[in-house]
């Protein structure tokens, strides 16, 4: 059973503002403050930079020279490092984010930390002009003992943290909810399991009489209601306050942020009920005005270049390695059936765009449009030839000349006929989101098993779902990961006829 929030100490609070029951809370008193915590890994860290360091020089000796010594200069460096590197990670607040951070942030942060503070060793020996007296060696030695060292520690850091946090033994960044019990109690599940303690929730004073009519003069209303709650969360101690605003309250809200700010404490606004949509937004700036962008492009310049370019040297590489291959398959489908060798089928792309992508023909007949019927289990269209080249997806290697055209993508969801985009569309809401990058000759939902016939909404459900994973977590290697699955992995080849 989650354990109710704690009541706020007041013998009898109005009815506007009584605490209620909310999940979050953690029910024992942490026995460890964070800040002792960070502290004790900030020494411990610095000791395991300076030591790594140094032992890294040792190896490097012994392995270039024979001998466990090196000289007792490496020990002052090794302590100058350290020292660097603990004044970087401070000044960036990088052991605050331990709890704010996904891990991989964290750990990234540690990696350019090891870098700057190299860097600025490096010059610093320039200009004492002793670098002559540095191996460069025993540097590069020292760069990979210590990033493996650092990443270690902060593995270890993270992962300690989150399991005092969810023993209740820790005592970390609390704050208190204001608005709907519903929204507090969803919303305090969500920040415990980030590592963030809810102390209390309130509902909001409004500022409208009993007929839901709003009172114009605030200091004749709920002053008094608004000061108790102020009251309430001062004696809590907070680090943050949330409210969550809905259009009705929004007045109430802006009149508590002017009461609230008396407290040195964080105020932050949530629209009530879209946690989702939040969990993608950012501040962004366009000169002096600032926004909340609640939606990234998918892919940043710099990842369509790279995409683009594996794309252009894979497509070509492929034309010149299945060119024998291509070749044979179309003399093969030249003389099982009559028709063209290749059709080019009406298909939507990136941003919505037609464009028309090629296939081998594998039917007796070519239907486009609106007359598309999707192929089926021992479909009677499909040709002897265009049954293997079904089954073997070989059917798809000419999208290749798709791919160089830059209508395609190797990696992407992969594109539908406008007919079956018209006739899911309405019934899916993130439908047409699929079409926020290139489509692809292969995809998450394919290597997943998610191809072949739609003939149900729940299949294209399970489909678009993956498409839009893909989306929202494109990274190159997962690229690669695909690829690798299309090839080797039997889910690629269900449905495939």
């Amino acid at each position: 059973m989650t354990p109710p929030l704690a009541h706020a100490h007041q013998t009898q609070p109005p009815e506007n503002v009584l605490p209620f029951p909310a999940e979050g809370l953690l029910e024992t008193v942490p026995t460890k403050s964070l800040s002792t915590v960070l502290t004790i890994f900030g020494a411990v860290e610095f000791v395991a930079v300076a030591v790594s360091a140094y032992l890294a020089s040792l190896v490097y000796y012994h392995i270039a020279f024979g001998s466990w010594f090196a000289p007792a200069a490496y020990i002052y460096w090794s302590l100058y490092l350290a020292t660097l590197y603990l004044l970087i990670v401070i000044s960036y607040r990088h052991y605050g984010e331990a709890l704010s951070k996904p891990r991989q942030a964290f750990l990234w942060n540690a990696v350019l930390s090891v870098g700057f503070s190299f860097s600025i060793l490096v010059s610093t020996m320039f200009f004492m002009k002793t670098s002559e007296e540095y191996s460069r060696g025993s540097f590069a030695f020292q760069i990979i003992g210590v990033s493996v060292v650092v990443l270690t520690a902060r593995s270890f850091l993270f992962s300690w943290l989150r399991s005092l946090i969810a023993a209740s033994r820790l005592r970390a960044r609390s704050v208190i909810l204001i608005g709907d019990p519903l929204h507090c109690s969803r919303f305090a599940s969500r920040l415990k399991a980030n590592g963030i303690q809810t102390s209390s929730s309130f509902r909001l004073p409004s500022r409208r009489d009993t007929s839901g009519k709003s009172i114009p003069n605030i200091t004749t209303s709920n002053t008094g209601d608004i000061q108790k709650l102020v009251a309430n969360c001062r004696s809590l101690r907070p680090d943050d306050i949330i409210a969550f605003m809905t259009g009705e309250n929004m007045p109430d809200i802006i009149a508590f942020a002017d009461s609230i700010s008396e407290l040195p404490v964080g105020f932050h606004i949530i629209p009530a009920g879209e946690f989702e949509v939040l969990e993608t937004a950012r501040i962004a700036e366009f000169g002096n005005l600032q926004t909340i962008q609640l939606r990234n492009p998918p892919l940043t310049s710099f990842d369509r270049f790279i995409k683009r370019t594996f794309d252009i040297c894979a497509a070509t590489a492929g034309l010149i390695f299945f060119c024998p291959l291509l070749l044979v398959v179309s003399i093969a489908i030249k003389l099982d059936s009559r028709g063209p060798i290749l059709f080019r089928q009406t298909r939507h792309g990136f941003n919505n765009d037609l464009i028309r992508m090629f296939k081998f023909r594998t039917m007796g007949t070519v239907e486009e449009g609106d007359n598309f019927t999707q192929a089926t289990h021992n479909d009677v269209r499909v040709t002897r030839v265009g049954r293997i080249l079904r089954y073997t997806s070989i059917d798809e290697l000419p999208q290749l000349l798709n791919v160089l055209l830059g209508d395609m993508s190797i990696v992407g969801p992969r594109p539908h006929p406008t007919a079956l985009n018209e006739a899911f569309k309405e019934q899916i809401s993130p439908f047409l989101r699929r079409h926020a990058v290139k489509p692809g000759m292969t995809g998450w939902a394919q290597v997943n098993g998610f191809r072949g016939p739609t003939d149900t909404l729940e299949k294209m459900r399970q489909r678009i779902e993956c498409d839009i994973y893909y989306i929202d977590n494109w990274s190159f290697r997962f690229d690669m990961k695909i690829i690798i699955m299309t090839v080797f992995t039997r889910q690629s080849y269900l449905n495939a006829f």
